[in-house]
């Protein structure tokens, strides 16, 4: 019997195997992909964080599944690339370098007081009008307004309901994007943020002298604008300047947070949230009919609100101040478990925990104290923005002050229209009061020039539905 041959030093060559298939090679780190191609059908990233991914979608790195080192480089190179030529003569617009300046003077500084008002068309809230303010280096408070930002002084709807919603990262002020969840995002406004002082500070009883009250406002100028935003947060009574691209000169606001709604908004906040999974098949067709007109009813309850000082009412959709991150508001009976693993679901309540906890998104800081889902009440300043109290044919109108109070304004926000920005140097076709926002259909980005529909097919979104009866406030 011959000796057992053994462990050859290499393969025997197959000759079944063509030679140019032996130089094939393996490359397991992976090709980077083009940003379409990590898209998935619902307009959102499959984007794992483990690859080295160079170009996820906008709407990855909002919703946190895409990290990325310089926001301010990555979101201006895509409003670059989406700025629309020519653009609308009619509209107020905020060049690129301008908007990079802007933020680069207020990113990371204590001093910084950047404002944003994004135009949200959500599915499920419906389009709303988020306002964001610089609170420290980092981070912005924010309010979600239903029907945008008042314009006029005559309005029979004088107030906002404003809810308060969770505390975003800074860099959310740099962004426009679209997904089928979350619907259009465009930057309606931007610019920097003027806190005036208190009422009270020039009228209360305490200022017994002038010298009292020059004291008083001496200490209130040596305030950063993010400590005097602190302090008017505190006391429940913000008055506000906005110095934008698109809003008139010397626009001033008044919010306010009664103690009514303060407490009702804490105790809000501090249940729970709980949410069932929709049963597939169970019941009778008569439960499910029902189950589905309840969660309707709930989603688009009208609530209305009144203002001691106005004595007006106004009806808001109750889910007006929900974020992208908020659609566990949604009716119960239409929202499915997601399928996904037991340390997942683990890692998501606990970030969910934190979230809420803190009620702030994953590297913001809430500094300031902000509660979730607080009402606050948005009022136009009517007097600060120029406007005195007359009679007309027996009833009370306000009309413009003769005089320098447009000038005034301009030389205290100092832009006049430059486009240098610091803070609204837009270029001229800025709003005049009184105005109106239009919504969705009509309203445009003052750094793109695109409406919400430019923005959704650009960030390649189909089949996006809107929540249906938005309407305008005219009157």
């Amino acid at each position: 019997m011959p000796p057992k041959r053994g462990l050859s030093p290499q393969l025997v060559s197959n000759p079944f195997i063509k030679k140019e298939n032996l130089e094939w090679t393996f490359d397991l780190s992976g090709p980077v992909r083009d940003a379409h191609e990590n898209s998935s059908s619902d307009g959102t990233d499959d984007y794992n964080s483990g690859t080295e991914e160079k170009h996820p979608k906008a709407s990855a790195v909002e919703a946190g599944k895409a990290k990325i080192e310089d926001y301010l480089g990555y979101f201006s190179g895509l409003l670059a690339k989406a700025v629309l030529s020519p653009f609308p003569p009619d509209m107020p617009r905020l060049s690129i370098g301008a908007y990079k300046k802007l933020y680069e003077r207020n990113s990371g500084n204590p001093r910084g007081a950047h404002f944003i008002v994004h135009q949200h068309d959500h599915p499920i809230a419906g389009t709303h009008y988020d306002l964001r303010l610089q609170i420290n280096e980092t981070s912005s408070a924010s309010w979600a307004i239903m029907y945008g930002l008042p314009g006029d002084p005559n309005s029979q709807r004088l107030n906002r309901n404003a809810t308060e919603t969770r505390i975003h990262c800074l860099w959310n002020h740099l962004i426009e994007t679209a997904s089928i969840s979350t619907g259009s995002l465009l930057i309606w406004d931007t610019g920097t943020y003027t806190i005036l002082p208190p009422r009270e500070n020039r009228r209360g009883p305490n200022l017994n002298s002038q010298s009292d009250e020059e004291e008083e406002e001496g200490e209130w100028s040596t305030l950063s604008e993010q400590e005097k935003l602190h302090q008017a947060f505190q006391t429940r009574k913000i008055r506000i300047r906005l110095n934008g691209t698109r809003l008139p000169h010397n626009y001033v606001l008044n919010l306010r947070l009664t103690k009514e709604e303060d407490v009702a908004g804490r105790a809000k906040s501090a249940r729970a949230p709980t949410r069932r999974r929709r049963r597939r098949g169970g019941g009778s067709a008569l439960g499910r009919s029902e189950g589905r007109s309840r969660g309707k009813r709930k989603a688009i309850e009208l609530e209305t609100s009144s203002d001691s000082d106005v004595d007006r009412k106004e009806e808001e959709y109750e889910d007006a101040g929900n974020e992208e991150s908020e659609i566990a508001t949604a009716p119960a009976e239409e929202v499915d478990a997601e399928p996904v693993s037991a340390m997942e679901r683990e890692i998501r309540e606990l970030e969910d925990e934190q979230v809420r906890r803190t009620n702030a998104y994953a590297g913001a800081e809430n500094s300031i104290g902000s509660v979730h889902q607080r009402r606050w009440y948005l009022s136009l300043d009517r007097e600060a923005c120029g406007f005195v109290r007359r009679r007309r044919a027996g009833r009370v109108v306000w009309e413009a002050e003769e005089g320098g109070k447009e000038k005034e304004g301009r030389e205290r926000v100092g832009d006049d229209d430059d486009d240098d920005g610091g803070g609204g140097g837009g270029r001229g076709n800025r709003l005049t009061l009184p105005f109106y926002v239009r919504g969705v259909e009509v309203e445009r980005s003052v750094v793109t020039g695109r409406a919400g529909a430019g923005v959704l097919r650009d960030e390649g979104i189909v089949g996006h539905v809107g929540r249906k009866g938005w309407r305008p406030v005219l009157n």
